[in-house]
């Protein structure tokens, strides 16, 4: 028995010194790859000094249990704003109001607009040429190149459909030469702006895009009989000498294919419905610049009936033009021209412009000084302003400065464009 229990110390000897061997080196293999896995994530897996750490903060703290799944992941960006909107304009005049329309133009500039500058046929050539070399002469304007003159002039008649052909055309314009905007605005020589074009732009900012600014009703009362039934011709469509509209017979009656809506002539259109406008893509605004063409007043007319009647566009009406007017009572055929007077209800009324100003009117120099700021400066100042003289050189078009003008805009605007406000008002 002791032989054999020798034996077996023996056997059991030698085979301890083998498996102990290979199990260091199962462990040293296993420990190697292991090691490896861990350099191939190191970059992606914190320390766990860093999660000792993290989890003693929250400790102390009292917050939410630590995952790694909120240390990996991070919150994604927030969105990026838009960028500000850009106003495309028509400023036009007639005979003699090169000078207004000047200074006009100098109240409502900013780099980032467009501006469509025209002096109807029956201004001289002399005065439209002067306006041109003002224009191409003015180094800011030419330096930026956003203000085109259309120097091959349209023949403009007052109240007639001219009036309308000749806002097309600047669109068509607008929409071949610049087409980076939002907003188009027509206004005349005798408009004025009541807030600066930083505050307009910052103002705008904040809304839909596709909303259209236009004063609008289908209730025509007198204007039933008076101008949508007679017929009327405006010579400025065939003549080169300015007339008067004059009527025909017979008389016409109300159409049955669609409903006539009417209105002020001055509005802020969409860059959408402008597009509509020009495009006629379901031919409703050619069927409805064929009908104005024998109507009374039809700038008054013809973009109130399109927007109404196309089921795209009138919800997107907003029931006011952004405009201060004044008129007689009762009314007469022109609103009366704003004094000095005027100003305190000019400001209270929040709008954007006002109109009608006689040339150099004592309250243009009042708005001037206590709303835009142009005191000493050619254009209305803002943020852009660079240069010396003050806004010489623009430095940077991006950025704006709102003043007390977007104060008084923020009254009216969240007012007009409320959802009660386009329930009630909207092409009705």
């Amino acid at each position: 028995m002791k032989g054999f229990e020798g034996v077996s110390l023996n056997m059991e000897r030698r085979w301890a010194f083998p498996l102990v061997i290979t199990s260091v080196l199962c462990v040293f293999v296993l420990a190697s790859c292991f090691n490896m896995g861990l350099l191939s994530s190191i970059g992606s897996i914190p320390s766990i000094n860093t999660i000792i750490a993290h989890y003693s903060r929250s400790s102390v703290n009292q917050t939410n249990p630590l995952f790694v799944e909120s240390i990996v992941s991070q919150p994604p960006p927030p969105p990026a704003l838009p960028p500000l909107p850009r106003f495309a304009y028509l400023v036009s005049g007639s005979k003699g109001d090169s000078q207004k329309l000047w200074r006009t133009l100098q109240a409502l500039y900013h780099p980032r607009n467009k501006y469509i500058v025209h002096l109807d046929l029956e201004s001289s050539v002399e005065e439209r040429l002067s306006l041109a070399a003002r224009i191409d002469n003015d180094t800011l304007f030419s330096t930026v190149g956003n203000v085109h003159m259309i120097t091959k002039a349209n023949m403009v008649t007052y109240r007639g459909p001219t009036m309308v052909s000749n806002t097309l055309h600047a669109c068509a314009i607008l929409l071949k030469k610049y087409n980076d905007w939002d907003w188009f605005i027509n206004l005349s020589a005798s408009d004025y702006p009541l807030v600066t074009q930083d505050d307009l732009i910052y103002s705008f900012s904040k809304l839909d895009r596709k909303l259209n600014f236009i004063d609008h009703t289908s209730r025509l009362g007198w204007k039933e009989a008076g101008r949508a039934m007679p017929l009327y011709i405006d010579p400025g469509l065939y003549s080169s000498k300015k007339s008067d509209i004059f009527r025909v017979n017979p008389r016409r009656s109300l159409p049955t294919s669609f409903k006539l809506f009417t209105g002020s002539a001055w509005m802020v259109l969409s860059h959408d419905f402008v597009e509509y406008l020009i495009w006629g893509w379901d031919n409703l605004p050619r069927t409805m610049l064929m009908y104005y063409t024998n109507f009374v007043s039809s700038p008054e007319g013809y973009f109130h009936t399109v927007i109404c009647n196309a089921p795209e566009f009138a919800k997107t009406a907003v029931n006011h033009d952004l405009h201060y007017i004044a008129w007689d009572n009762p009314p007469r055929q022109h609103p009366r021209y704003l004094t000095l007077a005027d100003t305190d209800r000019m400001i209270g009324s929040n709008a954007a412009f006002a109109r009608k100003f006689r040339q150099d009117d004592p309250a243009l120099d009042k708005i001037d000084r206590e709303l835009l700021g142009r005191i000493n400066v050619s254009v209305t100042p803002g943020r852009w302003c660079g240069g010396k003289p003050r806004c010489s050189k623009v430095k940077n078009p991006d950025k704006v400065k709102p003043t007390r003008g977007a104060q008084r805009l923020g009254q009216l605007i969240p007012r007009i464009v409320s959802a009660e406000a386009f329930q009630t008002r909207q092409c009705k």
